[in-house]
């Protein structure tokens, strides 16, 4: 049986429904604490970085995100990750994007509501980074107005990585822009058994739709 370590909502989300949609059991350890509380000492052991989210397979501990991704894609033979050299790279360009393009841009965010005080300086960085935030999906959305899901007719990884982050929007404190395009992949993706199930598990609201911009 795996273990994932996650925070509710987190990018951890994704791992989590990759793990239904693959039907591997799996021992969720919620390792959330209040905002300015550090992590656990025992999860600090697991991963000293105090990210989630971590894979425990019996030896081997996996804690970035793309690595834990593609390892239980390739471990459990998933089209969601295609075996093909370019429907892979294809695939794989997309998983990084929504990892290492669009996650980091919402980070920002994260780090600027946490750390920056006075108000009018917020207010005008946060506003800065939405814009950037409303350039990425647009350039989803552009993609998406050729496939059904983001690399062709099968479902991928980035697809439900991609709609995990949406949903991030409710951090933010502005709305943002997401096309129709987006707005029908996003709508396949959550109404997925294994989404729904991850959903509930985590006790978490998928907002995303609703609070976009029309």
């Amino acid at each position: 049986m795996y273990t994932l370590y996650y925070m509710p909502g987190a990018c951890s989300l994704a791992v989590h429904v990759l793990l239904n949609e693959l039907n591997q059991e799996v021992k969720l350890e919620n390792v959330s604490v209040p905002q300015g509380q550090p992590r656990s000492s025992e999860f600090l052991k697991v991963n000293p970085r105090g990210q989630v989210p971590v894979l425990v397979d019996d030896e081997l501990i996996l804690r970035e995100g793309g690595a834990i991704i593609s390892y239980l894609l390739d471990k459990h033979n998933s089209p969601m990750l295609p075996k093909l050299a370019q429907e892979r790279a294809n695939a794989m360009e997309w998983l990084m994007f929504a990892n290492a393009t669009m996650h980091p841009t919402y980070a920002k965010a994260f780090f600027i509501n946490r750390i920056i005080k006075d108000e009018a300086s917020k207010e005008e960085a946060i506003t800065a980074i939405v814009e950037q935030i409303d350039k990425l999906w647009a350039e989803v959305d552009e993609q998406l107005g050729k496939t059904k899901y983001i690399c062709g007719d099968q479902i991928t990884a980035a697809d439900i990585l991609l709609t995990v982050i949406a949903n991030w929007a409710s951090y933010l404190g502005k709305p943002v822009e997401l096309g129709g395009n987006v707005k029908r992949m996003i709508k396949e993706v959550i109404n997925r058994p294994t989404f729904q199930k991850a959903l509930t598990d985590e006790k978490i609201e998928y907002k995303a739709l609703a609070m976009a911009v029309k």
